[in-house]
């Protein structure tokens, strides 16, 4: 007596979650065998209704994104790029922008004393040029930052020095302009933290972020460089000592 064979299925890929309910299992392969015949089989698990994702989170662009939709200007008259940036974060930016020009202005009329020929002393003249220059850049920096946070670069006084004869009986006007540098480096600082505070009441971790990045360490760096220059000057005093000195501000050997 010949028996007939019932069709033999043997799948390909088995999945563990294909047991669970209400979870869609990747669809599996499963080969048919019909008369000696393998043939393939195409099957997949149905979904749940209730059921949108393994991990219960859904990311819906379309309809999570109306409500910053909404918040896009209708014409260019105001910043399209403006996004969780406060009013006060953006005046702290104008504050600080101000400060660093107000330095700048500082740092260069101490490169114009040094640089009289009755003073003489190229290196001093050097290094202030090159601070003045490097609080302009900051002062740039801030308000590039400004703008690509949507803000609007306000720009505000700047004071005249109220010295402008930096010499001193006592120190000379190297030390002397030397330790007034420091101080102003401090205050910088102490500017740059206050900003940062702001930028945390105001929960603003990009500014954050931006201050601490490229303000901070670069900061406390100058401020022990010229604590070291006041020590120097303080050690060498007045005279033959400030032209050594002022040579290797050239960048020459004494």
């Amino acid at each position: 007596m010949l028996l007939r064979a019932s069709p033999v299925i043997s799948p390909s890929y088995s999945s563990p979650l294909s047991s669970s309910p209400g979870v869609r299992s990747p669809p599996c392969s499963l080969v048919v065998t019909r008369n000696g015949t393998r043939s393939p089989l195409r099957v997949s698990a149905a979904l749940a209704p209730e059921q949108k994702s393994l991990t219960g989170v859904v990311f819906e662009p379309f309809v999570e994104v109306q409500s910053q939709l909404m918040k896009v200007p209708p014409t260019s008259s105001q910043s399209l790029g403006r996004h969780n940036y406060s009013a006060t974060c953006e005046a702290a930016i104008n504050e600080q922008i101000n400060i660093e020009y107000n330095t700048s202005y500082v740092y260069h009329a101490l490169f114009a004393y040094f640089d009289r020929d009755n003073v003489a002393l190229p290196g001093f003249a050097k290094f202030f040029k090159e601070s003045s220059d490097e609080e302009r850049m900051h002062a740039e920096k801030l308000m590039r930052y400004q703008n690509m946070r949507g803000g609007k670069v306000k720009l505000q006084s700047i004071v005249m020095p109220s010295v402008t004869e930096f010499d001193d009986e006592e120190k000379g006007d190297a030390l002397c302009a030397m330790e007034l540098t420091l101080a102003l480096e401090k205050l910088v600082n102490e500017k740059l933290l206050q900003l940062h505070k702001v930028a945390e009441v105001e929960d603003d971790p990009q500014l954050s972020d931006f201050i601490e990045g490229e303000f901070l360490k670069p900061q406390v760096e100058d401020i022990k460089k010229v604590s070291e220059y006041v020590a120097q000057l303080r050690r060498v005093g007045k005279g033959h000592g400030v032209y050594h000195f002022d040579l290797g501000l050239q960048g020459k050997e004494a």
